[in-house]
């Protein structure tokens, strides 16, 4: 099999390449685009393309370089795919993703999740809805800004999209967020099926098709010729609804029609049957792209996506670990490898010949999927397909008698082939990391792992391990490295930091915690506090230094390994309470409702009470954060400079507020 036999250079190649996280910049270079030619103008006079290399910088061996070169895809032209054999990929990670309850991202951990999607070569970057909040809309813009204007040395630069519900308004404001990318798409949605349309819209039929066109017609005049309409719930909607509504929009300019199955309804073979009956009998569907968004609540997002491609469809929407709303999307890896290893063979009866593929470059797998996992502090099941812990792992002595002799007996890729470095470790001679391991043996075990951090993530993590390796005896094993980089890219804005903290507890003395911090103006502050255990009475004690107001929505804590020095690690996932001082209302994509955001928050350490102080203080973080950008672009009058009324110390004594 063509991936498996690739895996051994894949694995040297990857080994070599550049950071999967800062991609190399060249000088610019000009890009022909489908764009008219005065937006084209002003998105290039106000930053020129970079081009980006996804050669190694390290290795100039002409077959490693040569892996690479991503497969090449046809011209992008909004509508039109010159190959009926090529799937576009369009990735939603950064909008349906980050609706999943206690995901936010911060707009540097956007930029930097998109960047990653880029290497991998995804088609359609889906960087946020840009009417929910200032926030949201800078962080598409910038998106569309920076990444949609990096060009590859193989001459790919990734569409932007914006999500807009059908109105003027929600359109224009998304049109300004990603009008700066080379290659901008706008993504309109509205309900089709019957309960949606009576019971959430209040809508006639023909009322939802005239607000459609409407749309369209809006985003076209903006000067957009790059359009994609959805009829949300199409999966439950009547296809002869379908066939008008999906015929007017094409008459007034979509380029792209997307079918989303919304609540997961549909069965593999039913969702197929309805693109293929969209694709027969929708007036103009040969000027289009229909594209596939599946939801997971049964569990068959990935194969109705699937059945989809069979059918005719040309794009397909997932997420990166198959993250999103309730039950998540279509998993943008269980996608892309099943095209990789069964494209060619399982795909006959649609357009084109029947041997699928894509231009994702899957080597980038990995390290893409353990980034939005740390980033959202949502963790992948071990037994999830392509990027769980146990994908690759085998412990039946048959199972590991097969491998030992042959590992295609059980294993229908490599690891290396999605960028997940195996190493000698796993076959029983890898190195020991304890405290008196250096930098380059951590560094190596987390390449190894699938981390390629750059040098001051992997300083920070290496400072976290040194700080836990003097605590814990017989070493750290790779459970306990991927807790602590997941701990430490918790903290990228790090206003406060506990800096000191002693708890009293017993069954007949009352629960008492001490917490010192360090604030983001440098100084530290002492409180005491009572709570009903050790980590409320904590909890309290930074609430009254921060001087925040939330609800503390979810605790978890697991133990990383087994034994009395085990590496505890907590989540947390916080709501300000509403009307308060931290009050963050922001506004639904799918609902349009307003909602509290949450905000999630990651810690570990080998005493619990302090990885509790450090998840429920990652948390925190977060929310002061993006406050302060929402106060910045004039969201709010508040004042959320986060100090409390905690007194601060001076000189060498103690200073404690009693609570």
């Amino acid at each position: 099999m063509r991936i498996y036999a690739a895996s051994l250079a894949l694995a040297l190649s990857y080994a070599c390449s550049t950071s999967a996280f800062t991609p190399s910049k060249h000088p610019s270079v000009t890009r022909s685009t489908h764009r008219p030619a005065a937006a084209a103008a002003i998105a290039i006079a106000s930053r020129s393309p970079t081009t980006t290399s996804l050669s190694s910088s390290i290795s100039e061996d002409p077959a490693i370089q040569e892996l690479y070169r991503r497969r090449p895809r046809p011209e992008y032209i909004p509508g039109k795919i010159s190959d009926p054999d090529y799937v576009r990929i369009f990735d939603t990670t950064l909008r349906d993703g980050e609706q999943s309850p206690g995901a936010t991202l911060t707009s540097s951990e956007k930029l930097e999740i998109a960047r990653n999607l880029a290497k991998l070569g995804v088609d359609i970057i889906e960087a946020g809805f840009p009417i929910a909040s200032p926030d949201d809309f800078n962080g598409v813009k910038q998106i569309a800004d920076v990444v949609g204007n990096e060009v590859f040395e193989d001459g790919y630069v990734p569409v932007i999209a914006g999500l807009s519900r059908a109105n003027e308004k929600d359109i224009a404001r998304a049109w300004d967020a990603v009008k700066g990318a080379m290659r901008p798409r706008i993504h309109t949605f509205i309900a089709t099926s019957e309960i949606h349309m009576k019971s959430k819209l209040n809508k006639t039929p023909d009322e939802v098709v005239e607000i459609a066109v409407n749309a369209v017609t809006f985003a076209k005049g903006l000067g957009c010729d790059d359009i994609e309409f959805s009829p949300e719930d199409a999966g439950r909607s009547d296809p002869e609804f379908l066939y008008r509504i999906l015929g007017r929009v094409i008459e007034a300019g979509a380029t792209t029609l997307n079918i989303p199955d919304t609540t997961g309804w549909n069965m593999p073979w039913e969702f197929g049957e309805l693109i293929k009956k969209l694709r027969e009998n929708v007036p103009g569907a040969e000027n289009v792209v229909f594209s596939t968004h599946c939801q997971n609540d049964l569990g068959l997002a990935t194969a109705n996506s699937l059945s989809g491609a069979l059918n005719g469809a040309r794009q397909l929407e997932c997420t990166i670990n198959g993250i999103g709303e309730r039950a998540g999307n279509a998993s943008l890896e269980e996608v892309v490898m099943s095209l990789a290893l069964k494209g060619d063979e399982q795909f006959k009866g649609g357009p084109g010949t029947g041997k699928l593929y894509t231009a994702i470059n899957p080597v980038y797998i990995t390290p893409t999927s353990k980034m939005v996992s740390e980033y959202t502090g949502m963790k992948c099941q071990p037994h999830k397909a392509i990027v769980g812990a146990n994908a690759f792992q085998h412990e039946s002595g048959i199972h590991q008698d097969g491998m030992i002799k042959d590992k295609s007996t059980y294993e229908i890729m490599t690891p290396e082939s999605i960028g997940l470095m195996r190493g000698e470790s796993q076959s029983g001679a890898g190195i020991v990391l304890g405290k008196h391991s250096g930098r380059n043996a951590v560094g190596t075990r987390l390449r190894e792992m699938g981390y390629d951090l750059d040098m001051d993530k992997l300083n920070a993590v290496f400072a976290r391990f040194k700080e836990v390796a003097e605590k814990k005896k017989g070493g750290l094993d790779d459970d306990d490295l991927e807790s602590l980089v997941m701990d430490q890219s918790q903290s990228t804005n790090e206003l406060w930091k506990v800096t000191g903290l002693q708890t009293t507890t017993g069954i007949s003395g009352i629960p008492t915690s001490t917490v010192k911090m360090m604030g983001p103006d440098g100084v530290e502050r002492f409180v005491s506090a009572t709570g009903t255990g050790p980590v409320d009475a904590v909890y309290k004690a930074i609430d009254q230094i921060m001087g925040v107001s939330v609800e503390l929505e979810s605790y978890s804590m697991n133990s990383v390994n087994e034994g009395i020095e085990a590496l505890a690690s907590t989540r947390v996932v916080i709501v300000p309470n509403a009307n308060g001082p931290n009050d963050s209302v922001v506004m639904d994509a799918q609902t349009s409702q307003l909602r509290e955001r949450k905000f999630s928050g990651s810690g570990s350490d080998t005493d619990i009470i302090t990885s509790s102080a450090r998840a429920y203080v990652s948390a925190l973080n977060k929310l002061l954060t993006w406050q302060m950008r929402r106060v910045a672009n004039g969201a709010s009058d508040a004042n959320d400079s986060g100090i409390g009324d905690a007194v601060a110390v001076e000189g060498h004594g103690p200073v404690v507020v009693a609570n």
